[in-house]
């Protein structure tokens, strides 16, 4: 059974710093992508960012570019997004998510198998 257990989040002020953690287990992603998405109270959920290994081919939304940086251990079949410059917009609940379809990287919900249960990063002003 596969599972994605995301960790890092919490409540920091705009201008902060925080690092999620997304650990898959019950098979390897090793040549999947893995990405975040995120879910603000009201909104729709939104891609943030995908890769399939470091210093590969990765994507981020425009909103996040300059401040978010996706990053893999693929030996310990983990994803991290670190987010710097934090804003109070980029309160959400942020999901951890993985393709089963290899070399692919997708930015659309609909290109992901598993997700995490989502881990909520609050930003106050």
């Amino acid at each position: 059974q596969v599972q994605l257990v995301e960790s890092g989040g919490g409540l920091v002020q705009a201008g902060d710093s925080l690092r999620l953690s997304c650990a898959a287990s019950g098979r390897t992603f090793r040549h999947s992508a893995m990405g975040w998405f995120r879910q603000a109270p009201g909104k729709e959920r939104e891609f943030v960012a995908a890769n399939i290994w470091s210093g590969g081919s990765t994507y981020y939304a425009d909103s996040v570019k300059g401040r978010f940086t996706i990053s893999r251990d693929n030996a310990r079949n983990t994803v991290y997004l670190q987010m710097n410059s934090l804003k109070p917009e980029d309160t959400a609940d942020y999901y951890c998510a993985a393709e089963k379809t290899p070399w692919v990287v997708g930015t659309t919900q609909e290109d992901y198998d598993y997700w995490g249960q989502g881990t909520r990063v609050t930003v106050s002003s």
